[in-house]
């Protein structure tokens, strides 16, 4: 077992070839350059598996090959998540990938701290007081994160924060009214 903190990396890059590249020769090497394990979703499961299926002829075959993989996917993804000690997302696109706003939605609810990166200039939020979708920016903001707009901050930002904070949660008082918890 690794005594270095584990990263978990939520992002859409390995979906195309030039995401691909960025994500396998900059940002993944930049974020072990750190000292930090990166779990990377993209390499827990056996691509010969991924291919094995991918190369099935269309129909209900491959429709129940994929069915039985992605499900094994997401609970290996989630089991790395849960190893982890903080996430970085990839927050770039027109709006955040639905595979990343999950994780960083389970991360979250786990305590997990999260930091965004969004590399991408282009406007993609709710309103003008967000930088990519509210829930998403709230949910990494609440738990002691940031986004930053170049990775080389991934480091300082990821050394600045320390263990998230846990949410606060309304605590039932006496009566059936809730309270705060402190």
């Amino acid at each position: 077992m690794s005594a270095k903190i584990r990263i978990y990396l939520a992002g859409p890059l390995g979906f195309s070839e030039a995401g691909r590249h960025f994500y396998n020769t900059v940002l993944v090497p930049h974020v072990r350059g750190l000292g930090y394990d990166v779990l990377d979703p993209w390499t827990l499961t056996d691509a010969r598996r991924i291919r094995a299926v991918q190369s099935l002829p269309y129909g209900p075959a491959k429709r129940e090959a994929w069915r039985a993989l992605n499900l094994e996917m997401g609970a290996t993804n989630r089991a790395a998540i849960d190893a982890a000690r903080a996430v970085v997302a990839v927050l770039d696109g027109t709006d955040v990938d639905s595979g990343t706003a999950a994780e960083v939605g389970y991360a979250f609810a786990r305590g997990k701290l999260i930091v965004g990166y969004r590399g991408d200039f282009r406007l993609s939020a709710d309103n003008e007081g967000s930088t990519v979708n509210l829930q998403v920016e709230y949910f990494i903001r609440e738990s002691g994160g940031t986004i930053v707009d170049r990775y080389e901050d991934l480091g300082r930002t990821l050394r600045a924060r320390r263990a998230p904070r846990r949410p606060r949660r309304a605590a039932p008082r006496r009566g059936g009214r809730p309270r705060s918890v402190r």
